[in-house]
């Protein structure tokens, strides 16, 4: 028997090479060691595994796995694969077909069809209207504008107001606090004095009474009041007749030339930006479409105008309101309103 016919045989017998090799040393003395080296047959760490592979099948994963250099993969691919992995990429949730956005459940317009501009309405006043708010005795509430915004304010302007608050008492104490902000509401009082009497052309005292200094403000708006004129009203009620709120307006006059509801506000911060100025744009909305449905008014206003004033002498911050951004406020202060009616509603039936 030749010598590769005993490795077959001895294959089976032993069952495994490092046995096969055993056996014939035990069997066959004569055998040279140096001829029996199992590298020569069954060692494959040197054999490439990738011979027997279909390259033009799979060209491009044997690319990909036997190169440093060559990627198959590009972005492209990835986005493929991923698609075919786990569908295509949602990037935004879809508009639902036949949606509308939420309106309001009380919709009223801004602007009442059955009045108009009347720029002659200006020398039919002898003088600035000023309406009393109708409140008493016999009378059934309407809410203010004022207190509706307070009712509804957002929670975040809610946290960081309480959180003003706490900081001022920490520093003020409680009796110091009160003190402060009745300073702050006589003095809005005061310049609300002082600029009426600028608009009717009166002399303004240079120190109110109480000693309360109002001259940094007076200062504060003067470049403001260069371009106001034609006033209207002023210190007004004005009662909104299907929506049932009512409000004060500041001031209604022309402003470079363009019929205004004015809100005149202090500050001791900087405020030159709309939005700086928080709820005040709802605010001058509620009381434009209150006025234009008013009775009491045979006028029509369409814009508003926010001034800030600072007791330092200051520049004021004009912020004007033209009828689109008023009407974005408008639907805006709807809501609230119907938040208000909603949250007194159940108070009601809960009460």
């Amino acid at each position: 028997m030749t010598f590769f016919q005993q490795l077959v045989t001895h294959t089976v017998q032993y069952g495994g090479p490092r046995r096969l090799i055993t056996g014939l040393l035990q069997q066959d003395r004569s055998v040279p060691v140096v001829c029996l080296s199992t590298s020569c047959f069954w060692n494959t760490r040197n054999k490439n595994l990738y011979g027997c592979v279909d390259q033009e099948k799979y060209s491009s994963l044997v690319r990909s796995v036997v190169s440093s250099k060559v990627s198959s993969q590009t972005p492209t691919s990835l986005a493929e694969e991923d698609r075919k992995l786990y569908g295509p990429v949602i990037r935004s949730k879809p508009v639902a077909e036949g949606s509308v956005p939420r309106a309001p459940k009380n919709a009223a317009p801004l602007l009442n069809p059955g009045k108009v501009l009347d720029q002659t309405q200006e020398a039919a006043l002898k003088a600035p209207l000023r309406f009393a708010l109708q409140r008493g005795q016999g009378r059934s509430y309407i809410p203010s504008v004022t207190r509706i915004l307070q009712q509804t304010m957002p929670l975040e302007q809610a946290f960081y107001l309480e959180r003003w608050r706490k900081k001022m008492i920490a520093e003020l104490g409680e009796e110091g606090f009160s003190q402060y902000t009745a300073n702050l509401f006589k003095q809005g009082n005061v310049f609300h004095v002082a600029l009426e009497a600028i608009l009717k052309s009166a002399e303004v005292a240079e120190q109110e009474e109480g000693g309360v200094d109002v001259c940094g403000y007076i200062q504060s708006v003067q470049h403001v009041l260069a371009d106001v004129g034609g006033v209207r009203a002023i210190e007004s009620a004005v009662k909104h007749q299907s929506l049932s709120y009512v409000g004060l307006v500041d001031c209604v006059a022309e402003y470079r030339g363009k019929l205004c509801i004015i809100d005149w506000k202090t500050s001791e911060k900087p405020k030159p930006l709309l939005r700086n100025t928080f709820d005040n744009p709802l605010q001058v909305a509620a009381y434009i479409g209150a006025m234009n449905s008013d009775d009491n008014y045979g006028f029509l206003v369409e814009n508003g105008l926010i001034v800030v004033a600072y007791k330092d002498g200051s520049p004021a911050h004009p912020h004007f309101m033209d009828p689109d951004l008023c009407l974005e406020y408008w639907n805006k202060w709807l809501f609230r309103l119907e938040e208000y009616m909603d949250r007194k509603g159940r108070k009601d039936n809960a009460g």
